[in-house]
């Protein structure tokens, strides 16, 4: 399989322009250089950048400059510690992953489209000319299956646009289901040779986002081990309601381990050989209120299958929002899991 060079090994700045407070000083501060020199410290080639409409333009759509020089200084200290950076738009005006932001038509909107179009021109014209260091992520995370053929038609408009500006940067895409591994399939063929296709992998659900306030029907005190055993998912899964997410019915009774992660991940893996298209998980982690140790377990496990298949991955997330890999209570297995990143 064809591979995402420069894109192997990375993290996720999420909650710093995308996910966190639009204040200067939380902009100016969140993340640091020193940030970016820690990341090259655990190996890392890249970090995913996360950004939001809302630094960017006004409500009206007037271009905000004050978001291209954060994504400038981004660059900067990229360059500097030598990581390269996937520009991720993670919400445009009309349209959010999470529901609760109440973004809402923009795949119903010409308008709203054309809006979204002007903001890649935008990206694409300033940074389409480091195809070697800056790679582009047109959206994060279409929810809806019944999106399938209105997101594939945008994005085919999208990558059509950004083109002349950048020719030879690697524009990433995912699916529906929130970019889930089992919507690849529906994506149109690539329009390019530098189309590079993306997934998230955050299974299993239950101990990734156990007690995740945000998940429907997630009870808040929900505690489940890795790799823990299967039958307690499954019970788990029907007293809480969460089946609409994950039975487990597919996972043999010897339960999670890496060769679980495998077989999620092969389907994927053969549809890229098909189509010559390089495969990326941009985002998977575990939250916060897992032990520690077991999600040094979990990470292990998923990233043999990536080194296996010779899949790009970033890791959801560096700092705070619920999955931070720099938090302290990290400390006595970071210097360990950062291998498995």
């Amino acid at each position: 399989m064809k591979k995402f060079e420069g894109f192997q090994k990375g993290v996720d700045l999420g909650g710093w322009l995308s996910q966190g407070s639009y204040d200067k000083a939380h902009l100016d501060s969140f993340i640091t250089e020193g940030d970016f020199a820690r990341i090259a410290g655990w190996g890392c080639d890249h970090v995913r950048l996360p950004i939001d409409y809302n630094i960017f333009e006004t409500d009206e759509g007037t271009p905000i400059d004050d978001g291209f020089e954060l994504v400038d200084r981004a660059l900067t200290w990229c360059e500097k510690h030598n990581l390269n950076m996937l520009i991720d738009v993670h919400k445009v005006y009309g349209y959010s992953f999470y529901s609760g932001d109440g973004e809402d038509g923009f795949f119903d909107s010409d308008e709203l489209q054309k809006r979204y179009y002007k903001w890649w021109e935008r990206l694409a014209e300033r940074y389409g000319k480091f195809p070697e260091r800056v790679a582009f992520e047109l959206l994060n995370e279409v929810n809806d299956k019944e999106l399938s053929g209105r997101w594939n038609s945008i994005a085919k408009q999208a990558v059509k646009l950004i083109r002349p500006l950048a020719p030879k940067t690697k524009i990433v895409l995912g699916s529906y289901w929130n970019n889930s591994v089992d919507a690849l399939a529906d994506l149109d063929m690539p329009y390019d040779e530098n189309i590079v296709y993306n997934f998230h992998c955050y299974d299993p659900f239950m101990f990734t986002h156990q007690g995740a306030g945000w998940v429907d029907e997630m009870p808040a005190d929900l505690r489940l081990d890795y790799p823990g055993d299967i039958n307690e998912y499954r019970l788990k899964a029907k007293e809480t309601g969460l089946t609409r997410i994950q039975d487990y019915l597919d996972v043999p009774d010897s339960g999670f381990d890496a060769s679980y992660f495998e077989k999620r991940f092969i389907g994927a893996v053969k549809l890229c050989e098909e189509r010559n298209v390089a495969l990326y998980c941009g985002e998977y982690g575990v939250i916060d209120r897992a032990d520690p140790t077991q999600i040094l377990a979990w990470y292990k496990d998923i990233n043999s299958a990536f080194v296996k298949f010779g899949i790009g991955r970033a890791a959801w997330n560096y700092k705070e929002i619920d999955f931070g890999l720099s938090a302290d209570r990290m400390l006595p297995v970071i210097d360990e899991l950062v291998k498995y990143l």
